[in-house]
């Protein structure tokens, strides 16, 4: 549940109604920070509050009413009128009717606006949420469909819900599930005309893509796609017009897989629906939009960053999903392995200094920047950010949208956050000389500022930056850490198995197969499982390269010493090189040398 802007604390709550204790709050703040769980669930962990009280103050913020499922039983004729796998899906259940013809629902999320938009179009009712735990509604749930000895009402055609509750309810995305959603969209009646003029996007009326695009089939459509997206950890959804149809493609761990292909005459009407969750212009068809959904699945929140482009064959729509608990896990997840952890650490310890994440886009630096954010946040530090777009809302720190019509840039940012008394400040990206010199002078001023640079490796960002026109004199002086990166897919670990590389692969990332200290190194290959989708890889990990300054390092900047000298100094004080912690990590059977060729052969 997202806590809006002028709502009670929970702990603010519940302190006040006597419940806890300052100290007991205090005690769970701390625990917090070292967790993804909530604040509520850890004072139950605690044992510092019971569930009853706790749910009264988290119902009370919300606005709603609390329902204790242990004194109030739900009418099993209203319960079974949605599915169970509707009622599983969305951790809701009818109670029974309400006044003036509602019908209360216990819900886990009463915030969840997909979930209320989805139970009142099948009820058919205005629909009153009411918050019960989510362990109780589960218990409600398998009492009510047991004793009814079904998943649903009884003699249920098969068709649309049913489409829905198997795709959207874990089960497998099926085409034919699809073909029953879309086939609804042209039988709506709306797309007007013939098949024919229904294919042509160019001859259906604005307002009647508008209509369809609120009635329930495309609805649907657009929900399954999106929720479909997040349970197969798809980083983006790319709706794509081809000349007879509509291609859907998710990226999966970096790479693109084509999931389905829609008729064309969907197109149309998705694309407005997309642009309504999104906020954008539906009539407004010839120039790129931007805009951003936001959602809730199974307990989780996601925000969508959408962006369409008219092409020849119609408007294209790319949803890049922000999943929060990316950031959340910490930078070992990442990736980073102890003995750079720790050299890590002591460089956001320090109270001034410039450190820069460097790689090509998509390659994690931001999810690196937020996760060194999430370590140090404290009461104690005041930090703000100006990013491009502000991609994760992070607790704690005042975060700025660039808003270049405005007038808002990097630069002219950057001069009012040193008003703001900071002690650190996150820069989204370092593009010019304007930016680059104000952050290296909030850096030299006692901020410790953060980064991003789009270079090859840590030692080009030196560099990068002179050919910027920053004076030597001044990197050497403000930027103490560069850490450039890679995201590699990582090995399945259901389906990989040993295998031996080609040795002139190996000889060319630098590892001689024939060395005696080699002799016992094995290298693993995924080969295909239904854990994996059949590519042999699931999920990535990150490949990096710190650069850590010294004295020398400086003295030969100040020189302005070539990007291969800073290397070659820089490895003889230590530094693993990218090549090198690949290699680690395919020797550690975490991915394989065909993954470090295609993300790393360009900085070997």
């Amino acid at each position: 549940m997202r806590r809006s802007r002028g709502r009670k604390l929970i702990g603010q709550m519940l302190v006040e109604k006597g419940h806890i204790t300052d100290e007991q709050l205090e005690q769970a703040l701390e625990a917090q920070k070292q967790s993804t769980q909530r604040l509520g669930e850890i004072l139950m962990d605690l044992a510092f509050v019971e569930e009853e009280p706790l749910y009264d103050c988290l119902a009370e913020q919300l606005g709603v009413p609390y329902v204790n499922l242990t004194k109030k039983s739900p009418d099993p004729n209203v319960a079974s009128l949605i599915t169970r796998d509707m009622a599983t899906r969305y951790v809701a259940l009818p109670l029974g009717r309400g006044e003036e013809g509602t019908i209360q629902v216990a819900m886990a999320e009463p915030a969840d606006v997909i979930a209320l938009d989805d139970l009142k179009m099948k009820l058919q009712v205005q629909v009153e949420p009411m918050l019960a735990p989510a362990s109780a509604i589960e218990t409600a749930i398998d009492k009510v469909f047991s004793a009814a000895g079904g998943g649903g009402p009884s003699g249920a055609p098969e068709g649309i819900d049913d489409a829905l509750s198997r795709s959207a309810g874990g089960g497998s995305l099926q085409l034919e599930d699809m073909d029953v959603l879309a086939q609804s969209v042209r039988d709506s009646g709306m797309l007007g005309g013939d098949t024919e003029e229904a294919d042509d996007e160019s001859r259906i009326d604005t307002d009647r893509i508008a209509d369809v695009a609120d009635e329930a089939p495309i609805i649907r459509i657009a929900k399954v796609l999106i929720q479909r997206a997040i349970q197969e950890r798809a980083s983006d959804i790319h709706v794509e017009p081809e000349a007879k149809g509509v291609r859907i493609r998710y990226r999966v761990d970096g790479v693109l897989h084509e999931i389905m292909t829609l008729p064309k005459y969907v197109h149309a009407p998705l694309l407005s629906r997309l642009k309504i969750m999104a906020n954008m212009n539906i009539a407004e068809r010839r120039v790129p939009q931007d805009g951003r959904i936001h959602i809730r699945h199974q307990g989780e929140d996601f925000d969508l960053r959408v962006s369409t482009i008219p092409t020849t064959l119609g408007e294209k729509c790319v949803m890049r999903i922000l999943d929060k608990r990316g950031i959340m896990l910490g930078l070992g997840a990442l990736g980073i392995d102890e003995d750079m952890m720790a050299e890590v650490g002591l460089l956001v310890q320090q109270p001034n200094g410039m450190i820069l994440s460097t790689g090509p886009t998509g390659s994690g630096k931001t999810t690196t920047q937020y996760s060194v954010l999430n370590r140090i946040n404290s009461i104690e530090i005041n930090i703000i950010t100006i990013e491009d777009p502000v991609e994760y809302q992070l607790d704690g720190i005042s975060q700025v949208h660039v808003n270049r019509k405005a007038g808002l840039t990097f630069a002219i940012a950057l001069k009012y956050f040193l008003r703001q008394d900071p002690d650190v400040i996150l820069v989204g990206e370092i593009r010019d000389l304007e930016t680059s010199e104000i952050a290296i002078q909030a850096a030299l001023t006692g901020h410790l500022v953060l980064s991003t640079l789009h270079t090859n490796d840590a030692p080009s960002t030196v560099t990068r930056m002179i050919d910027m026109g920053v004076e030597p004199f001044l990197i050497a002086s403000s930027v103490i850490g560069s850490l450039s990166q890679r995201l590699a897919r990582k090995l399945c670990e259901e389906c990989k198995e040993p295998y031996r590389p080609p040795r002139d692969q190996l000889l060319g990332l630098g590892f001689d197969p024939d060395a005696p200290e080699n002799a016992d190194v094995t290298f693993y290959k995924g080969q295909g499982c239904g854990n994996c989708r059949e590519t042999g890889y699931r999920g990535r990990i990150g490949i990096f390269e710190l650069l850590t300054m010294n004295g020398e390092i400086r003295e030969l900047i100040v020189k302005r010493a070539s990007a291969d000298q800073i290397k070659e100094a820089a490895i003889a004080n230590g530094m693993i090189t990218l090549g090198e912690d690949a290699m680690r990590k395919a020797r550690n059977g975490l991915t394989d040398i065909e993954e470090i060729l295609r993300v790393v052969s360009t900085v070997r």
